[in-house]
């Protein structure tokens, strides 16, 4: 026990170090009070420690362990030191080793892990800190309710409440940061030029399966976030040939999400999240930006149809950090650019009017199908001796006019009976006609022995 103390001083479990270098290897800068790491790895912690007095005492409580396991980390070299965040929280950084360590946990390849955040302590780690909160805001972990037993009635309500209320979007693995999305070279060396997506999430099975997201805290000028959706933009045109020697989009060859739906090929979507942390307006950088990049997400108005097409287009979503917080991926929280309401995200990436309009396709379509097939089938001939309905293939075959096809009025079974029956008719026919042939055969043998028995006898009554 006292080497084990020795070799991690804190005290911490591996569940607990792995639950540090899995949040730290996604998020890769977390505050070293670990309440982000706490909130992420084990939420149902945020409802115990209620009875005591202040907040301030309840989070060093809550994040106690975790706290132990970064500083067990750090001892053995895979995080450091990070500076403080504005509101004087430690930060801790992942070393490459940690970084190598983390991939394993999240079962990534170390090309798969995206870079690190820059200059964390210089500019207070607010930028981080946005895109780790958006992540949070995002995945909206669920406590384990079995683990909040015996904490006080308003605690287990609150758990409970979390519980019940609307989901997020995919785990912790579903997401990634500082995402390099080369323009030119590769995945691992981006030319010069090439965008890094602040989150990439990647929820297959959902009506999320690919999303970017980009995070301002209104510090940044709308036209420098603008520009960024040029480089999304070269990025998301770029082609490469896939290991079927097929040429598709770049992105397509990395993540996996379902195919184009007929001739409308739209980029993934790009969400935005606006903190209000600088001095700009989270309303104003919105509408800014939208008029920046109108060429990128305008999409072009099919009045026959009644819905916009977005082929080529990038679906720009935006919201603010306190919406997300509040309403979740499920609530209206998020403004599609080119729109006038807020929505579901799910919604606000997507083209209802589009999908209402393909819906009525099909169902015109399927409607045709039934009253050509109708028509059809009243078309079908019937057998003329057991009454069944011919099946397709001896329709077809007896529609044939360069083929010769017997008993054309039945149908297969019948026809096989049929031709069964003619075969064993012309079979018993020969049979009979042969039998014909021997007993004339056999008279004509009788009638001549017998005049040629006659003719001797003949012969010898004259000799004598």
């Amino acid at each position: 026990m006292a080497g084990k103390r020795k070799t991690n001083e804190a005290g911490s479990t591996n569940e607990l170090r792995a639950d540090v270098l899995s949040v730290l290897g996604v998020l890769k800068v977390a505050a070293a009070t670990a309440d982000q790491i706490q909130r992420l790895a084990s939420p149902h912690l945020s409802y115990r420690h209620t009875l005591k007095k202040t907040l301030a005492t309840r989070k060093e409580a809550r994040t106690a362990s975790h706290r132990g396991a970064a500083n067990d980390l750090r001892r053995h070299g895979l995080l450091v030191d990070g500076g403080r965040t504005r509101g004087n929280e430690e930060v801790r950084i992942l070393t490459a080793a940690g970084l190598a360590a983390a991939s394993l946990d999240l079962d990534r390849e170390p090309e798969e892990m995206g870079g690190m955040p820059k200059s964390a302590s210089r500019s207070g780690a607010s930028h981080p800190m946005t895109v780790n909160e958006t992540v949070i805001a995002m995945i909206r972990p669920k406590p384990d309710l079995d683990l909040v037993v015996g904490q006080p009635a308003e605690a287990v309500a609150a758990a409970q409440a979390a519980v019940d209320a609307p989901g997020g979007i995919g785990t912790l693995t579903s997401y990634a940061t500082e995402v390099a999305l080369p323009v030119k070279g590769t995945w691992k060396n981006p030319a010069i030029g090439s965008a890094r997506a602040d989150v990439v999430v990647t929820a297959p099975g959902t009506g999320v399966p690919l999303l970017f997201i980009e995070a301002d805290n209104c510090t940044e000028e709308a036209v420098l976030i603008a520009r960024k959706f040029d480089k999304y933009m070269r990025f998301f045109r770029r082609q490469e040939k896939d290991t079927d020697g097929k040429e598709k989009p770049m992105w397509r060859t990395r993540w996996s999400v379902p195919a184009w739906e007929g001739y409308e090929r739209v980029h993934p979507p790009v969400l935005l999240v606006f903190h209000q942390g600088g001095k700009r307006s989270a309303k104003n950088q919105m509408e800014r930006v939208a008029d920046l990049t109108r060429p990128h997400w305008q999409g072009h108005w099919y009045e026959e149809r009644g819905y916009h097409s977005y082929a080529g287009r990038i679906p720009i979503v935006a919201t603010t950090l306190e919406r997300l917080r509040e309403h979740g991926p499920a609530g209206p929280a998020f403004w599609r650019y080119g729109r006038d309401r807020l929505e579901p995200l799910e919604d606000a990436i997507g083209n209802p009017r589009q999908d209402a309009y393909l819906a009525r396709r099909r169902q015109a379509e399927r409607r045709r199908e039934e009253e050509e097939a109708a028509e059809r089938e009243a078309r079908r001939p019937t057998c003329a001796d057991c009454g069944a309905k011919f099946t397709d293939d001896r329709w077809r075959a007896v529609g044939y006019t360069h083929r010769r096809e017997s008993h054309k009025h039945l149908c297969e079974d019948c026809q096989s009976r049929a031709v069964v029956a003619e075969q064993q008719a012309e079979a018993d026919e020969r049979e009979r006609q042969e039998q014909l042939r021997r007993q004339e055969r056999e008279s004509a043998a009788r009638e001549a022995a017998e005049a040629e028995a006659k003719k001797n006898r003949g012969l010898f009554g004259r000799r004598r």
